[in-house]
């Protein structure tokens, strides 16, 4: 059997490249409290703190369309936490970080964001 190596595969109709078509078009995980900080990520280039518990992570290479989707995880001691999507742009998507409990909006210090769709 033969193997095939390859470093990017590219759909047609996108300028920027995937290693794979379905996985994430971009992901990052990051610091929210004090200075907000990337602790890692893939086709992000910064993400800018908007207040408690909001944030906005900007794109490298934007995406096609502003329809698509965005899954979140945030950590904290014991308390439960859901990321939401506020605002989606093909250059940016706004999250919101908030307790399940009581519905506040929180700074948390582990948050891990995804989002899924087609790259510009």
């Amino acid at each position: 059997m033969s193997t095939l190596k390859v470093t990017n595969i590219q759909a047609t109709g996108e300028t920027a490249s995937r290693a794979v078509s379905g996985v994430a078009a971009a992901w990052v995980s990051f610091n929210g409290t004090g200075t907000v900080a990337i602790e890692d990520s893939v086709n992000v280039s910064s993400v800018t703190d908007g207040g408690t518990g909001a944030y906005t992570s900007n794109f490298l290479s934007s995406m096609g369309n502003s329809v698509f989707k965005v899954g979140g995880v945030t950590h904290a001691a014991g308390v439960a936490y859901t990321s939401f999507s506020t605002t989606r742009a093909t250059g940016s998507w706004a999250l919101g970080i908030g307790r399940t409990d009581t519905f506040l909006v929180i700074d948390t210090n582990q948050n891990q964001t995804s989002v899924h769709g087609d790259l510009a």
